[in-house]
């Protein structure tokens, strides 16, 4: 393909991406009703509804405004060569090629997160504000984003240099490789996350002895899930809202709950959660989802290897010449319907995997308490009730809160029977 070929292309696919994105949203928004459906009628009062309402369709809002400045910069960048203006501007400074591109995409992450810092802090302090979520500073603000470059440094050093050696060395040969060390990558990640990346951000502490523990580690005891503690994260010195996490692989295992899940919930329904999260741990979730991002990445590094050299692409982002950096941006353009669709079948399996963990709870622990836990959190975090299905089809990593209160009580009845 010559040059204005590929640029076609790439403009296409960034347009309808955009569009697809566009029209799902306002089905979404369109398909906001009055008032709660029916089995949910009772859980908000008729104040906290709409202030739900105006929460979502704030969001939608800024979301479009957000997403066409996006797609607007986009289409200057590849219509103006801005890609490579920035490639042509630092090749006269550094002659090792890997160098010049682990400083090319330093300085193209440091610019497109500074574009991007006057949205997240207006989101941040604005609208999460207006509506009685932030926490966060503007100290934590500052030092947060100071932490993911110094991060982002390291990681691309750590990672990148030799990702970048391996495609330079082998050539289109490259992937098996690559896909070696990038899954080794993963694992490490996903092992030592909640050990070292995350107490970068948060704090982690054990969680005390007292009645919330002795039930905590009862139910693992009955379940045979070996548990040697629970930690809880500072989750309120960024947000009021409340989740919980499973991390780790073996004697790493951890199980993290938020102190706003703890503040805001009863002993029964924090069990009901954790038991949850042992119900993915039973049904092997994290190890299939770990197998099958691993074989996503082995797929995407085969075909990227089919472009990485090709040096009209890197002609149609402006490049004088062939660059792998550049190469690079325009495979990540050219793969987005891709990964759109496994995007897909990785959320239909989540999904999956979310009924089967509400499943395990309900036949280890309880019903109630665990539907009365997902109602609270629905209402603190001013939960959508109505999505657009299509919405929920396409972008939803877990069922509806209706979806999960129904397959729960379907599956009593069966118990029951």
């Amino acid at each position: 393909m010559i040059p204005n070929d590929w640029l076609f292309l790439l403009v296409a696919i960034a347009v309808f991406d955009f569009a697809i994105d566009q029209t799902l949203d306002f089905l979404n928004a369109r398909n906001m009703k009055t008032k709660p459906p029916g089995r949910l009628e009772g859980l908000y009062d008729a104040d906290r509804y709409a202030k739900a309402q105006a929460y979502h369709k704030t969001k939608s809002r800024f979301g479009f405004i957000t997403s066409t400045f996006s797609l607007i910069l986009a289409l200057l960048l590849l219509f103006m060569g801005g890609f490579g203006l920035l490639d042509a501007y630092l090749r006269p400074y550094i002659e090792q090629p890997i160098l010049l591109s682990l400083v090319y995409f330093g300085v193209l992450f440091v610019l497109a997160d500074l574009v991007n810092i006057p949205f997240s802090y207006y989101f941040t302090f604005v609208i999460e504000e207006r509506f009685g979520f932030n926490k966060t500073t503007h100290k934590t603000f500052a030092m947060d984003k100071v932490k993911s470059y110094l991060l982002t440094l390291v990681i691309g050093g750590l990672l990148g240099y030799p990702l970048l050696w391996i495609i330079s060395e082998l050539g289109n040969q490259f992937w098996l490789l690559a896909f070696v060390l990038v899954g080794l990558f993963i694992f490490l990640t996903n092992m030592f996350y909640a050990s070292v990346i995350l107490p970068l951000f948060n704090k982690l502490n054990p969680l005390p002895d007292g009645s919330l523990k002795d039930a905590i580690m009862g139910y693992a005891q009955r379940v045979n899930f070996p548990l040697e503690n629970v930690y809880i994260i500072d989750g309120s010195k960024r947000s009021t809202k409340a989740n919980a996490f499973f991390s780790g692989f073996g004697k790493r295992k951890k199980i993290v709950l938020f102190d706003t899940l703890i503040e805001k919930h009863t002993d029964d329904q924090l069990v009901a959660i954790l038991a949850h999260e042992v119900g993915h741990y039973k049904k092997h979730h994290v190890v299939w989802s770990l197998l099958l991002g691993l074989i996503q990445m082995g797929i995407t590094l085969y075909i990227m290897s089919w472009v990485i050299f090709d040096e009209q692409l890197s002609l149609a982002l402006g490049g004088e010449v062939m660059a792998i950096h550049l190469n690079f941006i325009g495979f990540g353009l050219l793969y987005t319907p891709i990964s759109r669709t496994t995007g897909l079948l990785m959320s239909m399996m989540s999904r999956k995997n979310e009924y089967e963990a509400d499943a395990f709870a309900v036949q280890t622990f309880a019903a109630k308490p665990l539907k009365e836990a997902l109602q609270q959190l629905s209402i603190s975090s001013l939960v959508n009730l109505t999505p657009h299905p299509l919405y929920v089809f396409v972008n939803y990593s877990h069922p509806t809160l209706l979806q999960r209160i129904e397959a729960m009580d379907q599956l009593a009845l069966e118990m029951k029977s």
